[in-house]
């Protein structure tokens, strides 16, 4: 019999194993999470013509937006993967640090980070490949049976996708808590981990999105003061401020995913969550 998840009692966990390792997660959190995406606010900011096309105040041009986006990405997609893997690093080496009863040290739990990095990027890219196997066939078996056909499929196609990337969210979990590296295997413990609980998953995933965007806006008018002060001013202060933000958003749910497995995988908590060296 399945697990039932128990929302508050994942976010209690969440946010104890986060104040009894605050100092060392504190320290990962700010060189893996802040530091990347601090520099990359800084060196990669949005294209000059995004900034003109909204300043015009017209109709979006859609193809104008999307050609600009892919000018942009074609030039810094190299930064942006390395961004990405060092914060993967930090988010798998946090993930084993939290839950490894081993209590390892952080260099060893950011040595793991670094050995399971290939498994966690070949597990992400099956997944994406089979997520969008399967929004790419309704679609367009919808396209070929009735155009009108189309946008109905295309709503299915977003229910499933949503559902497949809910039953897939503890891949990173399984990953670092496991020890699991073979990317189909990995897939397959977090489906059977989140079995009978994807509306609850769902339902907590959609609670923590809202309080986080409401979280980013407040901080956004707040970083926006400064801006008065300069436009240089205002540019580093969002530069450092979305990373600060980002480093707690990422920090958190790094937790969060390390709860809803404990809790999930039905493994026993103990009465008091030891800190790590």
């Amino acid at each position: 019999m399945a697990i039932k998840l128990d929302m508050g009692k994942a976010w209690n966990e969440a946010v104890a194993l986060l104040s009894a390792n605050k100092d060392v997660v504190l320290i990962i959190a700010g060189v893996f999470f802040f530091l990347p995406n601090a520099i990359g606010n800084v060196a990669l900011p949005p294209p000059a013509e995004l900034e003109a096309l909204a300043a015009s105040g017209g109709e979006p041009d859609i193809e104008a937006i999307g050609a600009i986006f892919r000018e942009y990405i074609n030039n810094v997609w190299w930064a942006i993967l390395l961004l990405s893997l060092i914060q993967a690093i930090g988010m798998l080496g946090l993930l084993a640090l939290l839950t490894d009863q081993s209590r390892p040290t952080v260099g060893q739990a950011l040595g793991f980070g670094t050995k399971a990095l290939i498994p966690y990027f070949l597990t992400q890219i099956l997944s994406a490949v089979l997520i969008m196997a399967v929004a790419g066939l309704l679609i367009g078996l919808g396209a070929l049976i009735n155009p009108a056909l189309a946008a109905l499929m295309a709503l299915i196609a977003l229910v499933l996708v949503v559902y497949l990337m809910v039953k897939f969210s503890l891949s990173s979990a399984v990953i670092a808590i496991e020890k699991a590296f073979n990317p189909l295997r990995v897939l397959q413990r977090s489906w059977k981990l989140t079995k009978g609980n994807s509306l609850r998953l769902f339902g907590f995933y959609l609670l923590l999105l809202i309080v986080f965007i409401v979280i980013s806006m407040v901080a956004g008018m707040v970083f926006a003061i400064f801006a008065i002060m300069g436009e240089q001013i205002g540019f580093f202060a969002t530069a450092i401020g979305g990373g600060l933000l980002s480093m707690a958003l990422s920090a958190v749910m790094v937790a969060v995913f390390a709860a809803l497995h404990r809790q999930l995988s039905g493994a026993s908590s103990p009465a008091e969550i030891g800190t790590f060296d």
